[in-house]
């Protein structure tokens, strides 16, 4: 039965359509090579966005490379998979389901650990939702049949075995370390989670009373934190106000401990 053409292409209606089918007939499914395959095989892992919220256009022109590259190998007769997925983005997705309470004037302390884990699950299921289906609609050709989210149990006690070998090799061990800190999140955060800004500084002078002597040395620091550590005092030995101080001693300010002058 013939069809009118449209005066205009309808882009949405009709891709949709075709998006449809492809997932429908399973187009881009790919079995588990049996042995023997003669066919050179091309695996692609999708970086998996980020439950945060909504793809944009980086994720899009990112995934159109990507589709092209895949395509391409497909074409060539490689046996070829493109494996989709989310991630869980730790404490970025707990930000934003703060911030969702926070219009609501509630807050996580209010809500207890499991309501509150259950509104971060409830988040994921609603925008990894929108994500999978932004996917979908852009056409992308991945293997549907194994859609994978970075907490799913089978991946999770992967992560968990592998971190227990490494620890048990000595690949992977406790030390003391500078650490970003959120103090109020109470974690420990990553530097991709970290903001940097600069800020109009002070430069703090301390007097380091000499022992034995009204004398002090006067140190400058822009970090007085760190005078806690301090070891010792280090003087420039051409300089003639402190040539006759080498050998002393200095009384460190609040920990009254003696270090000596180098």
């Amino acid at each position: 039965m013939p069809h009118d053409l449209p005066k205009a292409y309808a882009p949405g209606a009709i891709e949709a359509r075709w998006a449809e089918y492809w997932i429908k007939e399973k187009l881009f499914s790919v079995p588990t090579p049996p042995p023997g395959e003669s066919r050179p095989v091309f695996t692609l892992l999708l970086p998996p966005p980020n439950v945060t919220g909504r793809l944009h256009m980086g994720h899009m022109l990112n995934q159109t490379q990507m589709d092209i590259i895949v395509r391409w190998h497909r074409m060539r007769g490689f046996l070829t998979l493109w494996l989709p997925g989310t991630d869980h983005a730790g404490i970025a997705t707990q930000m934003m389901v703060e911030r969702q309470l926070a219009k609501e004037g509630k807050n996580r302390q209010q809500l207890g650990r499991e309501a509150f884990v259950e509104r971060v699950w409830e988040w994921k299921r609603h925008y990894g939702g929108a994500i999978l289906d932004q996917m979908k609609r852009l056409g992308v050709s991945v293997d549907w049949t194994r859609e994978y989210f970075t907490m799913d149990e089978n991946l999770s006690r992967a992560v968990r075995e592998v971190f227990v070998r490494l620890y048990e090799e000595g690949l992977i061990y406790r030390g003391k370390y500078i650490v970003n800190w959120c103090p109020r999140c109470g974690t420990a955060i990553s530097d991709l989670e970290v903001k940097h800004e600069e800020v109009q500084g002070k430069l703090y002078e301390i007097r380091y009373p000499v022992i034995g002597s009204s004398e002090y040395i006067t140190v400058a620091t822009t970090r007085p934190e760190t005078m806690l550590g301090d070891t010792a005092v280090a003087v420039n030995e051409k300089d003639e106000r402190y040539r006759h101080l080498h050998g002393k001693k200095v009384r460190l300010p609040l920990m009254d401990r003696e270090i000596p002058i180098i």
